[in-house]
């Protein structure tokens, strides 16, 4: 089986929305797919309400997830780590202990944007629109990353 992970500060908006849309559209009996946060800020706590609701305005459930920490030890769980942001990419790569840890990280705008080591915003700055903004994103690279499975 296929291990996914998706990675931003605190899993509480733009990781669990990856989360949730990468698990709509793949078989979930063949592909795992995980999030978690850079940072301990949240952990155990729902996604935000705003992430909750864009996703469900979709037919995604987020209610399931709870936030947890990024620890070393994903890197062996997982085959893929997609970053959102440059700072989240930085706090992995710090955590990796090799060569092959290093190639697992990835920026998820890459995927639908090759080569532009874009990140995805942080939603709160935009308000409930920036939240759509980060759900519309987050789906381009989630059908790339799909296509692959």
């Amino acid at each position: 089986m296929k291990k996914i992970l998706m990675v931003c500060l605190g899993n509480i908006c733009r990781s669990p929305l990856a989360e949730g849309i990468l698990r709509s559209k793949i078989d979930v009996d063949e592909v795992f797919v995980d999030s978690a946060g850079t940072a301990a800020y949240h952990v155990g706590e729902l996604p935000d309400s705003r992430s909750i609701d864009v996703a469900r305005k979709y037919g995604i459930d987020l209610t399931y997830q709870r936030a947890r920490k990024f620890e070393v030890v994903d890197f062996d769980q997982f085959d893929e780590i997609f970053v959102m942001d440059d700072s989240n990419y930085q706090n992995v790569l710090w955590k990796a202990r090799t060569k092959d840890d290093e190639a697992k990280v990835k920026m998820i705008l890459n995927e639908s944007q090759p080569n532009s080591n874009k990140s995805v915003p942080d939603p709160y700055y935009g308000g409930d629109q920036g939240f759509e903004n980060v759900y519309q994103m987050l789906d381009e690279a989630c059908e790339v990353i799909a296509k692959r499975m």
